[in-house]
């Protein structure tokens, strides 16, 4: 006996309809990950965008609230020197003005000539980087007869710290730095000023090396007796002339310099008398004297072939 039963295999219809009920709920959780995500990432978009606004905000107020300090009491960019620290000077190795020595005979040879010995004072503008081997240089040959001159009243020396070898100090920015320490000093102990100059040019650092840290400037401001020493070291630690020292450069830079028309810093050191630049040997100094001198001597007799102008006297 046959039988007409057949396997209970589910109808083509049913089947398409389990397909398509499972695609709708696989399509269903498809989107809403979508959605989830999309909400994911606009909540991260706001929060950068209010941390770029916040950080804006902040430098904004930074630099509004932060205005760029200058020292005071400066001239032309320039640090005049008041006073002297005899001890500095004499305990460093600068070699004496030169002196008149004796010939075979025994007789004097002509002493070099000095600045003093020409009537009006002179006016020399002194340009260091103090990572400059030839600021050091002049510094070192001259630091004698400067310190004379004007201890004398002979001339007026006002050094101007400038900036020009920041990018040789391995990204430490030292030739900034300094400039920036050196109108610390004499921001709030001018007395000492010339002695802390003087210091950090006969003591130098090497050039493409990374220089003194602020902190080994601040005890080096305190080593040659400033005044207020923990001021002067919040201000050299704090870089609070900094700009200022930034600025300066570039003005020397652009010109004119003091005293002269048309002279403009083109390296460091530069050494301005009278409105003229020196070109001679930066160790030298019985050169350096003989300009000066020289220079001197041109002004006062220019003005003295300058007529007084009379009056008319009246009929």
């Amino acid at each position: 006996m046959s039988s007409d039963e057949t396997p209970n295999v589910p109808a083509t219809r049913n089947s398409r309809e389990a397909v398509r009920e499972k695609a709708q709920q696989v399509n269903a959780k498809q989107s809403r990950a979508r959605i989830v995500r999309r909400i994911i990432i606009g909540l991260v978009a706001v929060v950068a965008i209010g941390a770029v606004g916040t950080a804006v905000t902040m430098a904004v107020n930074s630099s509004v609230s932060e205005p760029t300090l200058n020292p005071a009491g400066l001239a032309d960019d320039g640090i005049v020197v008041q006073e002297i620290t005899g001890a500095t000077v004499a305990g460093s190795e600068i070699p004496a003005t030169p002196t008149a020595e004796p010939t075979e005979a025994g007789e004097a040879a002509t002493p070099t000539p000095e600045p003093t010995e020409t009537p009006g004072t002179v006016d020399i503008h002194i340009y260091v980087d103090y990572l400059s081997p030839g600021a050091g240089d002049f510094e070192r040959a001259n630091a004698l007869q400067l310190t004379g001159w004007i201890t004398e009243g002979a001339a007026t020396v006002t050094y101007h710290p400038v900036s020009l070898l920041t990018a040789n100090s391995n990204g430490t920015k030292y030739s900034l730095r300094a400039a920036a320490a050196a109108a610390c000093v004499a921001e709030y102990s001018p007395t000492q000023f010339y002695a802390f100059n003087h210091e950090l040019l006969v003591e130098q650092p090497e050039v493409d090396s990374d220089g003194r840290s602020d902190v080994e400037l601040a005890d080096l401001a305190g080593a040659v007796g400033v005044d207020d020493a923990k001021t002067v070291r919040s201000c050299i630690e704090g870089q609070d002339f900094v700009s200022w020292a930034k600025d300066a450069t570039a003005r020397a830079l652009e010109g004119p310099l003091p005293g002269s028309d048309d002279l403009a810093l083109s390296a460091a050191p530069m050494v301005v008398v009278n409105g003229q630049a020196y070109v001679g040997s930066l160790e030298d100094p019985a050169e350096f004297s003989q300009f000066v001198l020289t220079v001197a001597s041109d002004a006062y007799y220019e003005a003295a072939e300058t007529p007084t102008p009379t009056q008319t006297p009246a009929e």
